[in-house]
C-alpha cells in the first residue's frame, strides 16, 4: 500500500493553530467588553426604594439618574444664625423637563451661634465638623463629590466687627475644603439681608407649588429673626415698582425665568435687637457704667437681667402713669419711626409669616403651637393689650411678652398691613421647614447648572 505523507496536514495545523488562537482571543475580548457594558449599565441604574425602605438602603447612581428617568441630586446648606448653627441636607428629584421636587430633608442644629466664637475661632471647627458628619451619613458616598456645600451667615455675623467675622468664616472654609463635598470659592459668606428675604421667598413659593406655573399667583414672605426682619413678595402693580426706594427691588433668575422681587431686610429690627433698642441700649455695647435700662414695656415691679449678643444688661420696669400698653406703644413707635417702608400692595398679596411671628402667636394661643394657623394682624394688638394689662398687676414668667407683642403689632402696621389682613403662620409646608436655607441652596444649584450650560 502506498504510504501517504502527513506533511500537508502538518502545514495545515501550523496555520490553523494560530488562526484558532486569534479567533478564540477575539471571542474572549468581545465577551469581556459585552460583560463590562452590561455590568456598567446595571451599576449606573438606580432603583427606587420599596415602601418602608430606609434612606441609605436605597441603591444610588453616581450619575444621579433613577430608573424612571428622574435625576437625583443633593445640596447641603449651613445656616449660621445669631442663636445657633444649623445644617440642612436636601435631596431633590427632577423628572425630565420638569421642575425639581424635594424628596427628603435632614436637619440638625447646634448652639450657640458662630458669633459666640468670635474670640476663640478654633473652637468653632468642632461644631461645624459634627454637622458635616450628619451630611456624610445622609448622602450616599457616590454623590459626595457632586454635592455642593455652602454656609451662609445671617444677622449674628453681620453685627460682628468685620475682622472677627472674616476670621470665623475663614476657619469654616478650611473645614469645608478638607471635606469630600463640592466646595467653591464662594462656599462661605455673610448673607446680605436682601438675599435672605429672596431665599425665604423661593422656599415658600417652591413648597406651595407657585414656581411650577409661569405667571401664576405667588405668595409673600415675612420673617422675623433675632437681629433682622425681612419682607419679600412679587409685585403685580406697576406703582410698587415705580415708588420702591433704591435697594428694595431685586432680580431673581430661576428655572430660566426672571422675577423682579420687592425684598428688603431691616438689620436691627429683628426681635432681640428691637428689644435692646426699646430698652434704650446700644448693639454690642454694655450699658454705660452698668446703668440699669428702664422700660415702660416691662411690668412696673420687674427687675432682672437680660443677655443679648454676649452682653448682660440689668433691666427693670418703670412706674406706670398710664396703661402699660399705651406707654409701650408710644416707645415702640419712636423706635420704628421712619425705619420701615410702607407699600400699599401688601394689602392684596397672600403672606406667610415665620420664625418669631409664629413663636409669639403660639405663645399666647393665637395659633396651634404644633400645626400653626391663620390670624389677622389685629390679633397681635388684641393679645398685646391683654398681656400688658395682665402684667400691670400680675408679673408673668415672660416679662418681655408685652413688649414683643406690641412691637410685632406695630411693625406689621408700619409695613402697610391693615388690622384685618390675614396672615398664614407656619413652621412647615408639606412637612418641610419654611426657612431660607432651602431656597438658598436651590438657587445656588440652579446657578451652578446655568454656569455649566450658559446657552440654556
Amino acid at each position: 500500500m502506498r504510504k501517504i505523507s502527513n506533511h500537508g496536514s502538518l502545514r495545515v495545523a501550523k496555520v490553523a493553530y494560530p488562526l484558532g488562537l486569534c479567533v478564540g482571543l477575539f471571542i474572549y475580548v468581545a465577551y469581556i467588553k459585552w460583560h463590562r457594558a452590561t455590568t456598567t449599565q446595571a451599576f449606573f441604574s438606580i432603583t427606587r426604594a420599596a415602601p418602608g425602605t430606609q434612606w441609605g438602603q436605597q441603591a444610588h447612581s453616581p450619575q444621579g439618574t433613577a430608573a424612571d428617568g428622574h435625576e437625583v441630586f443633593y445640596g447641603i446648606m449651613f445656616d449660621a444664625g445669631s442663636t445657633g448653627t444649623r445644617v440642612h441636607v436636601f435631596q431633590f428629584a427632577r423628572p425630565p423637563r420638569e421642575t425639581p421636587t424635594l424628596t427628603h430633608e435632614t436637619f440638625k442644629a447646634l448652639k450657640p451661634g458662630l458669633s459666640a466664637y468670635a474670640d476663640d475661632v478654633e473652637k468653632s471647627a468642632q461644631g461645624i465638623q459634627e454637622l458635616l458628619d450628619v451630611a456624610k451619613q445622609d448622602i450616599p458616598f457616590d454623590f459626595w463629590k457632586a454635592t455642593p456645600l455652602v454656609l451662609k451667615a445671617t444677622a449674628g455675623l453681620r453685627l460682628l466687627p468685620g475682622e472677627k467675622a472674616q476670621k470665623l468664616l475663614q476657619k469654616v472654609k478650611e473645614v469645608f475644603k478638607a471635606s469630600p463635598f463640592l466646595v467653591g470659592d464662594d462656599c462661605v459668606s455673610i448673607m446680605n439681608g436682601t438675599d435672605e428675604g429672596v431665599s425665604a421667598w423661593i422656599t415658600v413659593n417652591f413648597l406651595t407649588g407657585s414656581l411650577k406655573t409661569p405667571g401664576g399667583s405667588s405668595v409673600g414672605m415675612l420673617d422675623l429673626g433675632g437681629g433682622s426682619t425681612q419682607i419679600a413678595f412679587l409685585p403685580r402693580v406697576e406703582g410698587t415698582l415705580q415708588t420702591s426706594p433704591p435697594g428694595y427691588l431685586t432680580a431673581l433668575r430661576m428655572f430660566n425665568r426672571t422675577y423682579k422681587l420687592y425684598s428688603y431686610s431691616y438689620l436691627g429690627l429683628g426681635l432681640m435687637s428691637a428689644r435692646l433698642a426699646i430698652l434704650g441700649g446700644v448693639e454690642g455695647q454694655p450699658a454705660k457704667d452698668g446703668k440699669e435700662l428702664v422700660s415702660p414695656c416691662l411690668s412696673p415691679s420687674f427687675k432682672g437681667e437680660w443677655e443679648h449678643a454676649e452682653v448682660t444688661y440689668r433691666v427693670s420696669g418703670q412706674k406706670a402713669v398710664a396703661s402699660l400698653h399705651e406707654l409701650c406703644a408710644a416707645r415702640v413707635s419712636e423706635v420704628l419711626r421712619n425705619r420701615v417702608h410702607r407699600t400699599e400692595e401688601v394689602k392684596h398679596v397672600d403672606f406667610y409669616a415665620f420664625s418669631y411671628y409664629y413663636d409669639l402667636a403660639a405663645g399666647v394661643g393665637l395659633i396651634d403651637a404644633e400645626k400653626g394657623g391663620s390670624l389677622v394682624v389685629g390679633d397681635f394688638e388684641i393679645a398685646a393689650k391683654y398681656v400688658c394689662r395682665t402684667l400691670e398687676t400680675q408679673p408673668q414668667s415672660s416679662p418681655f411678652a408685652c413688649m414683643d407683642l406690641t412691637y410685632v403689632s406695630l411693625l406689621l402696621q408700619e409695613f402697610g398691613f391693615p388690622r384685618s389682613k390675614v396672615l398664614k403662620l407656619t413652621r412647615k409646608i408639606d412637612n418641610v421647614e419654611t426657612s431660607w436655607a432651602l431656597g438658598a441652596i436651590f438657587h445656588y444649584i440652579d446657578s451652578l447648572n446655568r454656569q455649566k450650560s450658559p446657552a440654556s
